[in-house]
């Protein structure tokens, strides 16, 4: 089922014009296991960040809440692409399965925020991404994107027709973690790293804002009119969202 959903989420973006830039993916392991920890900033992450994977010819399996995978429409499709369900109650599950595929030579995508970061920069991350890769003794490439947030994000409305919409993908180098290094360290530098690849996607992004009403899919360190980190930490904690 992975191939004709590629295939018409890729015709999709050509029809819309959403300018797709992607970069990096020589980082991307043409054969073999491999972690893809990414940056989340919007509902579409997943498609975007499993086409950042295929120029080298990788299909990502994403890890993600069993409830999506419980839904009558999502759930058939995220079985058919063999993604991971995580229940959040009982996680030990789906990580020692995460750890299986990635024995067996599968690239699984991993979101090591958790959830959407309302400020448009890198949240503290969860250790799940650089623990499973020492585990299984795989890469973690860290990759970030930069455009996806204006079609559909937290507390904004869909606008998943927006035509010209340029969306930038860049694949960084990879981490080599092992059983014996410091997880909560090693997960320190790949923040760093998914941090440093988003500023030069934000810095080298082709549109601004069309006007004041406009500028909240930048970060405010930038201009815009998104959450501070600290606000948006706030948010999460009064209106926390399974994403």
């Amino acid at each position: 089922m992975y191939p004709p959903v590629v295939l018409a989420a890729k015709t999709m973006f050509r029809v819309l014009d959403n300018r797709l830039r992607v970069t990096g993916t020589e980082h991307v392991p043409r054969t073999g296991g491999a972690v893809i920890a990414c940056n989340h900033i919007g509902y579409l992450d997943f498609i975007f960040c499993g086409l950042g994977a295929q120029p080298a010819k990788r299909l990502v399996r994403f890890m993600a809440k069993k409830e999506i995978f419980d839904n009558r429409i999502a759930g058939p499709l995220m079985r058919g692409m063999h993604h991971i369900s995580v229940d959040r109650g009982a996680g030990k599950a789906s990580y020692d399965e995460a750890v299986d595929r990635l024995r067996s030579g599968e690239v699984v995508g991993v979101f090591p925020e958790a959830t959407i970061s309302r400020s448009f920069t890198i949240k503290p991350i969860k250790s799940g991404a650089v623990r499973m890769a020492a585990d299984a003794g795989v890469p973690v490439v860290p990759m970030a994107l930069w455009g996806t947030q204006r079609l559909w994000t937290k507390g904004r409305p869909k606008e998943l027709t927006k035509r010209h919409v340029p969306i930038h993908i860049h694949a960084g180098e990879p981490l080599h973690p092992t059983p014996g290094d410091d997880p909560d360290a090693l997960s320190g530098d790949l923040r760093v790293r998914l941090q440093s690849i988003l500023d030069e996607l934000q810095e080298g992004y082709p549109d601004r804002p069309a006007g004041e009403d406009d500028r909240w899919w930048l970060p405010a360190h930038l201009g815009g009119t998104a959450p501070t980190p600290e606000e948006a930490a706030a948010l999460d904690a009064t209106r926390p969202a399974g994403d």
